[in-house]
């Protein structure tokens, strides 16, 4: 029986571009897929450190500089490497074309720096998919609609590479990095961490949002809006990587997949604030408009009633500007202390197999006494717990965690 011919996208990052022999290995790589019968486009990364060269260029020209001039800047390292795989291609004899973002076209919002995709055209595409040609295409550009170059922000190709496939139509998308798949804990931390076969869209979600690095959270959202089956594998191991797939097709469900945690947490402690209504909407209102957002959220009421204490988590890089919008409205929130913290981590767990258990907090909440370790905040959804704890007990902390769910090697 003839092989069926599968369309096919594949997304390649910095690290497995970083330099001309790896452009040429990820080359055969590519023509290996097209030898097999696949239509296959490709979506590239810059070259590992080039990203952050072009943009401590632009800071140093014009420190507070004009955000569209810096997406002309930044988006020249994708194209780049669009244009030298498609050369190296060529070299093997494969047709290839290289295609920024402007060209197919690739339709954002005008949010630069941070665009959003509004629209993926791909006739003109397809037209050379069908002919054989391999695509090789610019990540984490678009064009706005003045017709301005625009960029997706950091992590951006993965979202361009999925957006691509939704619109293609595509049978996968296979996103190459420098790990061999989706793993139950960090490794480095977790000598005990398993790679996953599979996992849902939401355990996925959850896991890019609670800081695992493997895949960007915008990326996960359109390949579960759209059903596109996105593989995660690495560019420098031939095995098989891990499939993002739908609730149903895992036939039986761990009660924890994996323990997630991010650094880039801090805390904020609001200490007597008057108990009346419209005060949380008096703190963080002021937060919105400094473009603050606002994470986990605990209130502990006085014994009178009078004043409560509120504390909240943000980015560490919103620290200081969330400090300052609070100092400026205290007059009217005359909260008696404001005390920060930036040496906490958030640390999670994540399971769709939560929905049908009951104890998987308290479990959470014991492994972490057993350890000596406080809980700072808690927050909840369906299929997720975090908690907020010292940066100094993170690394028992997952191995605890790890051990207590049975997640440990097996």
């Amino acid at each position: 029986m003839a092989r069926i011919v599968q369309r096919i996208v594949q997304k390649y990052g910095g690290s497995s571009l970083g330099d001309i022999d790896r452009i040429k290995r990820v080359a055969e790589r590519v023509k290996a897929a097209r030898d097999a019968g696949d239509e296959v486009a490709v979506v590239v990364s810059a070259m590992a450190g080039v990203t952050d060269q072009l943009a401590d260029w632009v800071r140093e020209v014009a420190p507070l500089h004009d955000a569209r001039e810096y997406d002309v800047v930044v988006a020249t390292g994708e194209q780049v490497t669009s244009g030298l795989l498609a050369l190296a291609l060529q070299d093997l004899g494969v047709p290839a074309r290289s295609w920024h973002g402007w060209q197919l076209p690739i339709h954002t919002d005008d949010e630069h720096g941070v665009a959003r995709i509004r629209e993926v055209r791909t006739e003109d595409i397809e037209r050379r998919l069908a002919e054989g040609e391999v695509a090789v295409v610019a990540g984490f550009q678009g064009v706005g609609s003045g017709g301005r170059v625009t960029t997706l922000g950091r992590g951006g190709s993965d979202t361009s590479a999925v957006a691509l496939a939704a619109a293609l139509g595509a049978d996968r998308c296979d996103i190459f990095t420098d790990v061999e798949g989706v793993f139950t804990a960090d490794p480095r931390i977790v000598a005990q961490a398993r790679k996953l076969d599979k996992i849902t869209y939401e355990e996925m979600l959850e896991m890019a949002s609670q800081g695992a690095k493997v895949l960007q959270t915008r990326a996960v959202e359109i390949a579960m809006k759209h059903q596109v089956r996105v593989q995660v594998l690495s560019s420098f191991a031939d095995t098989p990587g891990t499939l993002l797939v739908d609730e149903d097709e895992i036939v039986e469900q761990e009660l924890v997949s994996g323990i997630a945690y991010s650094r880039d947490e801090a805390k904020i402690t609001l200490v007597g604030v008057p108990d009346r209504p419209g005060v949380a909407a008096a703190i963080f209102g002021p937060l919105a408009d400094a473009n603050v957002n606002v994470d986990m959220i605990v209130q502990n009421v006085s014994a009178d009633g009078a004043s409560t204490d509120l504390t909240f988590t943000v980015a560490k890089a919103d620290l200081e500007p969330a400090i300052a919008a609070l100092e400026r409205v205290n007059r009217d929130l005359e909260f008696k202390a404001l005390k920060s913290d930036s040496n906490v981590v958030k640390v999670s767990v994540i399971g769709v197999g939560m929905r049908s258990h009951a104890g998987v907090a308290r479990q959470m909440f014991q492994a972490l006494a057993d350890k000596g370790i406080n809980i700072q905040a808690i927050s909840t959804s369906e299929i997720k717990i975090s908690v907020l704890i010292a940066e100094d007990y993170v690394e028992l902390a997952l191995r605890a965690l790890h051990s207590a769910y049975g997640l440990d090697s097996r």
